[in-house]
């Protein structure tokens, strides 16, 4: 398994190089964890969601290679990078349907990872993201503690190699962001 993480953060840092062959040798390496992160973020999403786990897959990584200016660190920072890729596009999809659909009732939400509904309404996704901007101008590494975790699935030693920060910094930064983000969900979705 160290290997494989050692093959991949390789292949990043020769992508960061301008080793553009390097992209070829990545995907078949990256391919399965990126499947699974995007089924964890679908399975959030409502039933009959157009956007499939392929579709999601393929597009955060042609975001994520086509970067020109990323000095790849590893393989946790890449991941935490195509968490933020595919809840970039989630958000721009549910923005996107929101545009077209006109009137409906407001719903509320609080942020604990256990009690999120299965069946994620596009409203509930823009509030949380609406809601992770604000937190990120607040205290930008909370916010990412956030993303990371919630979006990206990455476990608190993965976050903390990722921010250069200590595990227990994760840990508190996970409590803080979590208790502010369900207040400030209730407060925004109330008015």
């Amino acid at each position: 398994m160290q290997t494989h993480h050692n093959q991949i953060t390789q292949l990043l840092l020769d992508l960061s190089g301008g080793n553009r062959a390097a992209v070829d040798a990545l995907m078949p390496l990256v391919y399965e964890e990126l499947r699974q992160l995007a089924h964890r973020q679908l399975r959030q999403e409502r039933q009959g969601h157009t956007l499939n786990t392929t579709a999601l897959v393929h597009e955060a990584y042609l975001k994520l290679i086509d970067q020109q200016r990323v000095n790849w660190q590893n393989r946790a920072h890449f991941f935490a990078l195509a968490a933020q890729a595919m809840r970039r596009i989630l958000i721009n999809y549910a923005n996107n349907r929101l545009a077209q659909k006109r009137g409906g009732g407001q719903f509320l939400v609080t942020f604990n990872e256990q009690s999120v509904v299965q069946e994620a309404r596009a409203e509930e996704l823009v509030a949380l993201d609406e809601a992770l901007s604000t937190l990120a101008k607040l205290n930008a590494r909370q916010s990412q503690v956030v993303e990371f975790q919630f979006f990206g699935g990455l476990r608190h030693e993965e976050i903390a190699e990722v921010l250069g920060v200590s595990v227990p910094t994760v840990r508190r930064d996970w409590r803080l962001a979590r208790a502010w983000l369900s207040r400030e969900l209730v407060r925004n979705l109330r008015n």
